[in-house]
């Protein structure tokens, strides 16, 4: 009986590491996955809104109008969505990507609140809410070659504190090329379906009563 019930207890124990090998290479596969898929969103989205704000369309003017903001705050937004979208796509600029995510989570989430200041329903706060969902989880699924390396600190440190600096990651030339391929897509898309945007968030508009047919 001890024998069969030891075979049991090593059984069990032989199972569990198993268990999370299996668990843990599945998430080692999901988690790239999800990174590049809730980045390919929020990057398209900067990209898209960059150049609705720039021209700037009917639609961000209304908007603008309604949620009491300068008309000037469209080349501001503009602006900031096009660098944003570059440092978050862009290999390496570890430090600048921190400040990327935390402006587009700030640009949507105030975006959430200015729509509910003003009694605004689920299909204007919606949208943005989505985004900065998928901000976050962009922002907390990213690689660690993605991520600002806090041994940076110990170059202050002691040479003898028994701790090593790898020293800054080099990105190579060749890193860059996808990105910016990938950025290049996503303007020529934006442009393109400018027309066919600007029509839909006409009607968009009139049905929530921004502006007149």
């Amino acid at each position: 009986m001890r024998n069969q019930t030891a075979r049991t207890v090593q059984h069990t124990t032989d199972e569990k590491p198993a268990t999370v090998t299996r668990s843990g290479w599945n998430w080692s596969r999901i988690r790239p996955i999800a990174f590049w898929a809730t980045t390919l969103v929020i990057v398209a989205e900067l990209a898209a809104g960059s150049v609705w704000n720039l021209v700037p369309i009917e639609w961000v003017e209304a908007q603008l109008r309604h949620l009491g903001y300068p008309h000037f705050f469209a080349y501001v937004l503009g602006v900031w969505q096009a660098g944003a979208a570059v440092a978050i796509i862009a290999p390496g600029l570890p430090l600048i990507k921190e400040w990327a995510y935390a402006g587009a989570f700030f640009l949507w989430s105030s975006a959430v609140v200015s729509h509910l200041m003003v009694g605004d329903g689920l299909r204007t706060w919606g949208p943005p809410l989505m985004f900065g969902t998928c901000a976050l989880a962009s922002w907390a699924l990213r690689p660690a070659d993605r991520r600002f390396p806090t041994t940076r600190l110990r170059r202050y440190r002691p040479a003898d504190d028994g701790q090593d600096w790898a020293g800054p990651s080099v990105t190579r030339p060749r890193a860059w090329a996808v990105p910016i391929g990938l950025l290049v897509i996503l303007y020529a898309v934006s442009f393109l379906t400018l027309p066919a945007a600007e029509a839909m968030t006409h009607g968009w508009a009139v049905d929530l009563g921004w502006i007149e047919k």
